[in-house]
């Protein structure tokens, strides 16, 4: 990710921080290099389970060029894709998490790796979000996949 590319991703994210600047100088200073941002403001982050969520950015990457940012939890046991506010309190599926409203999410620094949380597709700044409805269809394809053994698990997520 090229210096004014993470310079746009920070500022659109830290842009929902109760104290942009705090958290940008936190952040940037951190050698852990994450940040717990507030959920519901700018995005809502679906969590998948990694033997569904792996797959499904795969589907959507076929799809589109530019997915909204999707983030990898330790392991690569959860990706969460960043979706519009309000996706959350509508989602009906079973196994997704959702954090919407109210909640916090570990948010590593845009272009340096964070311990175990990293980005599959980090923000570019510009707000691109994924669509819902296409997550959900790209879901259902995934799930069709890994039913028929399509889907090698142990491969994990291999973007950065």
């Amino acid at each position: 990710m090229a210096g004014s590319g993470v310079r746009a991703a920070v500022e659109w994210l830290v842009s929902v921080a109760p104290d942009p600047d705090a958290c940008r100088w936190e952040w940037e200073r951190n050698p852990r290099g994450i940040a717990l941002l507030p959920a519901g403001r700018r995005w809502d982050v679906l969590i998948l389970p990694g033997r569904l969520g792996c797959p499904t950015l795969d589907v959507i990457t076929r799809l589109i060029d530019r997915p909204g940012p999707v983030l990898a939890g330790f392991g690569d046991a959860r990706t969460g894709f960043f979706v519009p506010p309000g996706t959350v309190d509508r989602w009906i599926g079973t196994g997704v998490r959702g954090a919407g409203q109210g909640t916090w999410i570990v948010v590593p620094y845009p272009g340096r790796a964070a311990g175990g949380v990293r980005w599959l597709i980090p923000p570019d700044g510009s707000g691109t979000l994924t669509d819902p409805a296409l997550l959900e269809l790209a879901m259902h394809e995934a799930a069709g996949g890994a039913a028929a053994g399509d889907i090698d698990e142990a491969d994990g997520c291999q973007r950065s």
